[in-house]
């Protein structure tokens, strides 16, 4: 695969641009809207209702900002509230991650570095505030806030659909000689998501078949750490999620 060979781009002051795609137009508008770097009209957001994967809504955003050096676009949960200050706190963030990863081509607020912990969110009202210090290279990402240099060729996996694609890109990235980051940009993640021990059944088959999917593709990266499960060998994720579909036997 094609290296790398030119460093990061410096970062300018209107390098952001916010992707979402959208499936609940009153979350948006309660969350997402309401952080006042998009309310107030500073950053520009481009929603996609009812996308039928990540990459349906991230790749047509990252095609149109392409020849713009320089720009970061944002993948960004419709759940999550980015606080007063947020824009300019990821863009020092960014700038700081540069100075000690000159390939920075991949970004987010919180991840893996191996199987540790990085960053600083509150997720369904919970404080996570991991220990490793911030900026940090990234091994893995976490989807609720992804940004991606858009000159740097990268894209989300359409196989993927909405799971797994935030280690993906990072994969992605390291096998062009491109490197990730976890930032220091707290912001609020508000799943409705149950944080039970139990799956919906059709939940837990839409990550099966991503999760296969992703298996397949980076077996060869094995061992995998994700923000939520290890991955050591094909199957792993279906064997994971078993025990857990809500019709399961007990």
């Amino acid at each position: 695969m094609t290296q790398a060979t030119q460093p990061t781009p410096p970062i300018p002051a209107d390098a952001l641009v916010f992707v979402a795609a959208v499936s609940r137009l009153e979350v948006l508008r309660e969350r997402l809207c309401a952080s006042p770097c998009i309310a107030q009209g500073q950053r520009p957001l481009v929603a996609h209702f009812n996308a039928a994967s990540a990459a349906d809504a991230f790749n047509a955003a990252m095609r149109s900002q392409a020849a713009r050096p320089g720009t970061w676009l944002v993948w960004v949960h419709q759940d999550v509230t980015l606080p007063s200050g947020w824009d300019e706190t990821f863009l020092a963030g960014l700038r700081a991650a540069q100075d000690t990863l000159p390939m920075l081509a991949v970004a987010g607020v919180y991840g893996l570095s191996g199987d540790c912990r990085a960053g600083h969110v509150l997720d369904r009202g919970r404080l996570l505030r991991e220990a490793l210090p911030l900026p940090h290279a990234a091994d893995s990402l976490d989807e609720l806030l992804v940004a991606v240099r858009a000159d740097s060729g990268l894209a989300f996996d359409p196989a993927l659909g909405f799971d797994f694609y935030g280690t993906d890109v990072v994969l992605q990235a390291r096998e062009r000689g491109l490197q990730a980051a976890v930032i220091d940009a707290y912001c609020e993640h508000w799943s409705d998501t149950p944080a039970s021990t139990k799956v919906p059944r059709a939940m837990a088959d839409r990550i099966e078949r991503s999760g296969a999917a992703f298996e397949a593709k980076w077996a060869h990266r094995f061992p995998i750490h994700t923000s939520w499960l290890a991955l050591n060998a094909p199957g792993d994720v279906a064997r994971f999620l078993r025990p857990l579909r809500e019709d399961s036997c007990e």
